[in-house]
């Protein structure tokens, strides 16, 4: 119990994976990464187990889905040992309450896994989260068959970030994202690294999910699944030795506006479609919007203006009388209704937003609004800093199967000196110069991911 309670006061440092396992003995697979919270399916609820994780200093979390009976929820959680249960699935909400309630008495933690329209954003958890999720990569055909393009042109990335940005910008603790391998499928290790990244690049985590086949492999300690697993443990590291990313703030002079209701648990939506053109945006939630979220941007989107109350759209109005640049939707226009279990944007609802898109394109046009990326067309970027503006981090996922090479990279501000950091690899230094918009950088390879690091 002692132990349960110690956990509990350090769950934003939890890296979570699920584990399909009671075998003790297995826990030395998970001391070869930094894995420190484990998700336990029912069947694996194991006192023995959970004695033997604590001794290693990892957490075990019991996972439950409606249908589960709650009942002594808190009881069982301690006879199998664990430091709290994962609500995953959408729960009836009189039931969770009551079950959340229990375990907050008996010092459990309690991690909901639901439905992106029914996070608690208002809550004091130290974790929130979704299970839903798209699995991420480049997506080379649509569902008849045809070359798959973003609505800019590039290669369509299937990609969380978007949503991610959104929450982390809502978000009061940390964010967690449990989607898991399409069913049935055999996922190449790459694709794991750049799940990884999809999440970590923009402050959240990932909940390591193996597909069957990779899993069964591992349990069974494989040479070459083990050799996987440790690549997927160095990527994990890389983000857990470098956490005070994930405090750091967008550094972009684009602001994009939204809330819940207008597109901001969508992936592939609005946010989704600037990223992949490497502008960096920064996201405000309507029901944050004030001053201080508008200071240093320079353009803005309003995606849903109908939904501000008036003392927000006069934020706005001081942002325009101020030399902002404001592009607002047209007229009447709503952002479709999201349905419960939808995540991405209908085929009509892309056409719709088309509109928008191309607005935004129109107005940032080859304005470096943070920095400029070239030959990064299968890649998503993220550039950050702490609030004192140096050092500004720029991290780079690769979604493709193969490394890219010559990057480009524009960023405002004037830097003196650059580091490269890669998974498992000794810092490099890169070669900086100046040029109009402030500071170029030339990076030679990325092969999952990489940051650069400027001062």
């Amino acid at each position: 119990m002692l132990f349960a309670f110690a956990v509990l006061a350090t769950a934003a440092d939890w890296v979570p994976a699920r584990w399909n396992s009671a075998d003790p003995k297995l826990l030395e697979l998970v001391a070869q990464t930094p894995v420190n919270c484990l998700l336990v399916e029912r069947q694996n609820w194991s006192a023995g187990f959970s004695q033997e994780a604590a001794r290693a200093r990892v957490a075990t979390l019991g996972v439950v889905r409606p249908g589960d009976d709650l009942k002594e929820l808190p009881e069982r959680a301690k006879a199998a040992g664990l430091a709290g249960i994962v609500f995953e699935g959408a729960f009836e909400e009189a039931a969770l309450g009551l079950a959340r309630a229990a375990l907050k008495d008996s010092r459990l933690a309690a991690v909901e896994l639901g439905p992106r329209t029914r996070i608690r954003w208002d809550g004091d958890d130290p974790v929130i989260g979704t299970h839903q999720g798209v699995w991420p990569g480049i997506n080379a055909t649509d569902d008849d068959g045809k070359a798959k393009a973003a609505p800019s042109g590039a290669p369509w990335i299937d990609t969380n970030t978007g949503f991610l940005r959104f929450a982390r910008s809502l978000a009061k603790g940390e964010v967690w994202i449990g989607n898991v391998p399409p069913k049935g499928s055999v996922i190449p290790v790459a694709r794991y690294l750049q799940a990884i990244g999809d999440a970590a690049i923009v402050g959240a985590r990932w909940v390591v999910a193996l597909d069957a086949d990779f899993e069964k492999r591992l349990l069974e300690r494989e040479e070459a699944a083990i050799k996987d697993w440790k690549r997927i443990g160095d990527h994990l590291r890389f983000f857990e030795e470098h956490k005070e990313w994930r405090t750091f703030e967008p550094f972009a002079q684009l602001a994009i506006v939204q809330d819940v209701d207008s597109g901001g648990l969508i992936s592939g939506g609005i946010l989704d479609m600037i990223t992949v053109k490497h502008t960096p945006v920064r996201p405000v939630p309507g029901r944050k919007l004030d001053d201080g979220k508008m200071a240093g941007s320079k353009m803005a989107v309003n995606v849903d203006p109908a939904a501000l109350p008036d003392s927000q759209k006069e934020v706005l109005r001081r942002f325009t009388r101020g030399g902002g640049t404001l592009l607002t939707a047209p007229p009447g226009w709503r952002f479709p209704p999201q349905r419960a279990n939808q995540i991405t944007l209908d085929k009509e609802d892309i056409e719709k937003l088309d509109t928008i898109w191309k607005e935004v394109n129109s107005m940032t046009g080859r304005r470096n609004l943070g920095a400029r990326l070239f030959n990064v067309a299968s890649m998503l970027s993220n550039l950050s800093g702490p609030a004192a503006g140096k050092p500004l981090v720029l991290q780079l996922v690769n979604y493709s199967d193969y490394p890219v090479e010559n990057i480009t990279a524009h960023v405002i501000g004037n830097f003196t000196k650059a580091q490269l950091l890669e998974p498992g690899a000794p810092p490099r230094k890169v070669n900086v110069y100046e040029n109009e918009e402030g500071t170029g950088i030339e990076i030679d390879k990325v092969s999952s991911l990489a940051a650069v690091v400027l001062e």
